[in-house]
Formats: C-alpha cells, structure tokens, sequence
C-alpha cells in the first residue's frame, strides 16, 4: 500500500502540491473552499471577479465570526476586532484546477481572545476569555448555511421573511453581502467545508456543500437593503464641520467624520452615506470649511457614534458665521426634538 501510495505521488505532483503538502504543513484546519463558476477558461476567472471573490470569501469569515459573540442583523463596526483576530489565524491555500476556487485553513485547534467587556452569547465564554476557534468555523458554516436556507425558502414561497427568521442563525447584512459578490456575475457559485477528522466531526458528514446561482445576487441585494434598515435605530440629525474624509469603496458611497457644532449631541460622529452625490458636497464642506447638516441612523458603538444610512440635507456656510448665528439664537431657540439625552 505504501509503494502504490508512493507512485501514486510521483505520478501525479500536482495531487502532493495542492493537497497533501497543505494539509501536513496545516496542523489542524477545517478546509474552506470558496469557488466561483464563470464563462472565463477554466481554472481562470476575470481578474476583478478574483479580486471580488477573494473579498467575499473574506466576508463570509468575519461575518461568520462576529455571529459567534452575538447574532445581530446588522454587525457595522461590532466584534471587528475579535473577528480580524480570528482571520489572522486562517491561512490561504493555493486555487485548485478547474473552477476558480479560493481556500481557507481554519484552524480547529487554537484559541481567539475575546475582546474585554464583549457581551458573549455565553457566560462560559465570558469566563475564559477566549474562544475555541472550531466553535467559530461551526458558527461561520451555520450562518451561510442559515443564509443559503432563506434563499431556499424565497425560491420555494417568494418570500424575504426567511432572512429576517434566521438572523438568530447567522443571517446578517455583511453576510448577505459576502454571499452576493459570489453569485454575482456568476454561471453558480457554492462554499465547501471538510471538517478536520482529528477534531470531532459535526452531523453526520465529514464536509457540507452550499450551493448559490447566478439569479440569487438579486434577492440578496434585496434581503441586504433589508437587513441594512434597522427600525429600531432613530433618524438623528447633526450639524457640523466635516473632517476625516475617507476614499470611496467599492459600492459605498463614502464616509466623513463631523465635529458636531451644537450641544447636547456626540462631540463627534462618523457618516455613512447612502448617496454618491452626497459625498461630493461633504468634500466641498471640508474644503470650503463650511458646515454641514446631515441626518441618519444614529448608533454607538463602543467609543464610536456613526451615523448610517446618512444623506446630506443643506450646507449651511462657513463655519465662523454659523457658529456666531447659532450662537445668538440658542438662547431663545429650542434644540432640534431629540438631540439630547442620546444615550441616557
């Protein structure tokens, strides 16, 4: 058996290359396969579509990640640094031949310290401070499969509430998103795990496949507008001086500090914009030092306050001007309904 397996490796090195190499350097990891079906020659794929599937594969791990603290719909900055920590301990493998296929050893046998003061879904967590990084891919398989199973029940009933349903899962806007740059410009995409057998085996399979058509990237944009608006979160306004400018991403509109001019609000906010258009008058506040009033959803987290879903309503003019006006008529004039007493 030995001397079969030995010819077998020096007839076909590719199989020691991108297989068995792999899985001896890795100690012990449960395998993430990320593949992407698309017209281009196989094995090869569109050079932004690789871009975009490296990212959504990256996505899908954080998103996955921050659903282990505590599942939400809607993560924006919570357990970004917990979910960075557990990526850094990921490690990617080569493409396989065929389809384009982007791979993810995920270790099943180290520890992701906990952020002090998170509130863990577990008080057993709390305690040790750290998590056990196979309880992590666990959550991050149950979020996409909680996913994919909301877009299982739209097919079925042409209905969004499976979304909604499993949030508790796993199912959140980042996750949506994660998902959506895979079947998007796809002829089919899917997500394949094997577990690692030295660790015990979930269920009743040693791997699990999740499957995604091309048709799907239009109900998950759909299910992550949704899941985006929080109805929980009040419409606040700010009027300010903008700073911190940061380049647009890819598919967001882009994001601006405010040092907020009036009393009784966060001294500073960051905006989340929702239109492109909007952006270009925060850049021309900035450089005109003019102030600026914008309203959004308003949520703090941790030391931050952002301002999401935000558009810009009137420029206001420079910023001495403003403050001297604001200045004469705060005496007489009632602040805006519900500026103070944010976080009381």
């Amino acid at each position: 058996m030995m001397n079969a397996a030995l010819r077998q490796l020096a007839d076909d090195r590719d199989l020691w290359t991108r297989v068995l190499s792999p899985r001896l350097i890795v100690r012990t990891a449960d395998e993430f396969r990320f593949r992407k079906e698309s017209s281009a020659p196989s094995g090869m794929i569109a050079w932004r579509e690789g871009e975009q599937l490296i990212l959504s594969a990256r996505k899908a791990l954080l998103a996955g990640a921050k659903s282990f603290v505590d599942p939400v719909r809607h993560f924006s900055n919570k357990f970004g640094q917990f979910a960075n920590r557990y990526l850094e301990s990921i490690l990617m493998g080569q493409t396989a031949p065929g389809s384009y296929i982007v791979t993810a050893y995920a270790p099943t046998d180290s520890e992701v310290p906990l952020r002090g003061g998170l509130q863990a879904a577990s008080p057993d967590l709390m305690s040790s401070n750290v998590a056990q990084s196979r309880d992590i891919n666990l959550a991050v398989v149950r979020a996409v499969g909680a996913t994919v199973e909301a877009l299982d029940h739209y097919r079925a009933h042409h209905s969004m509430t499976g979304f909604a349903a499993g949030v508790q899962q796993g199912v959140s806007y980042e996750m949506t998103v994660a998902l959506l740059g895979m079947a998007s410009h796809s002829d089919g995409a899917d997500i394949t795990v094997d577990w690692d057998p030295s660790a015990p085996v979930p269920g009743d399979s040693a791997s699990v496949t999740f499957d995604l058509r091309g048709s799907d990237a239009a109900v998950l944009e759909k299910a992550a507008n949704e899941l985006a608006s929080d109805n929980r979160s009040e419409r606040k306004t700010i009027v300010g001086r903008v700073h911190l400018l940061a380049k647009k991403e890819a598919r967001s509109p882009g994001v601006f500090g405010v040092d907020s001019l009036e009393s009784g609000q966060p001294k500073k906010v960051r905006v989340r914009l929702a239109s492109d258009e909007d952006y270009h008058e925060a850049v021309r506040a900035h450089e005109e030092d003019l102030a600026i009033r914008v309203t959004g959803n308003l949520e703090r987290e941790g030391t931050l306050h952002w301002l999401y879903n935000a558009a810009v309503v009137e420029t206001l003019g420079p910023i001495e001007e403003v403050t001297q006006r604001r200045g004469r008529g705060s005496a007489g004039r009632a602040e805006p309904p519900s500026q103070s007493g944010l976080f009381e």
